[in-house]
């Protein structure tokens, strides 16, 4: 069946991942606006916001509505959510630049390797530091924009709940898990692209450019004949 790019942007999963990115610009205008209120309502629209990252690929595999486009949006929409939020929040002055420095460098080495990966038709699965690093990131997020200071009262204790320092310490722990999957995954790629064993003489050979001489033909020069011959 023909594919049609109205359609696939009409299914379902597609509807939640544009959601999701047309509320970014309204938690960061929350976030602009700096008082408790503003910054509660901030905090809760990202947490919706983030923790609905797995909702439009499971209504996807559940309805089989899995597109290309859909391939595209979800992984771009993540990004651009985790992404907006750390630029805003470096320039109110909560976030450090390095740190979003190191984490969008992140994204883009894991990026460029696993779209290298594939063009050499090897998918590399991401490990449970990945899954980690997402889960601090989307806590941290929503702490940091939460910002103030809040007294908790339980029933047997009480406490002031400083959002902003909790958000800082998550910030750290996920920006750990990132440069670790990151790391792993570097790893991983090695072992897949450069040192995983050739099937065949001819897939060796393939690898390293060369092309096996046929009878009657010349060896390339700087190639031994036959073996014993010296090169």
């Amino acid at each position: 069946m023909r594919r049609s790019l109205g359609r696939e942007f009409l299914n379902a999963p597609n509807a939640i991942t544009l959601t999701r990115i047309a509320m970014i610009p309204v938690f960061l205008w929350f976030t602009y606006h700096e008082s408790r209120v503003d910054s509660f309502i901030a905090a809760l629209v990202y947490a919706v916001t983030g923790a609905t990252d797995f909702l439009d690929g499971w209504v996807a595999r559940r309805k089989n509505l899995v597109t290309v486009i859909g391939k595209f949006l979800d992984p771009l929409a993540d990004k651009l959510i985790v992404m907006a939020a750390l630029v805003m929040l470096v320039h109110l002055g909560r976030v450090a630049a390095w740190v979003v420095i190191v984490i969008m460098a992140r994204e883009f080495i894991v990026t460029g390797l696993r779209t290298i990966a594939m063009s050499e038709g090897m998918v590399i699965a991401a490990g449970q530091e990945g899954k980690h690093k997402t889960a601090f990131q989307v806590a941290s997020i929503t702490f940091l924009l939460l910002h103030y200071t809040y007294p908790i009262d339980a029933v047997f204790f009480s406490f002031d709940l400083d959002a902003n320092r909790v958000g800082t310490w998550l910030l750290y722990i996920s920006l750990f898990y990132s440069v670790w999957s990151a790391v792993k995954y570097f790893a991983a790629f090695i072992d897949a692209i450069y040192r995983a064993p050739a099937s065949s003489p001819h897939d060796a050979d393939a690898r390293r450019g060369d092309r096996p001489a046929h009878a009657g033909e010349t060896p390339p020069r700087g190639t031994a004949a036959e073996p014993g011959v010296r090169r």
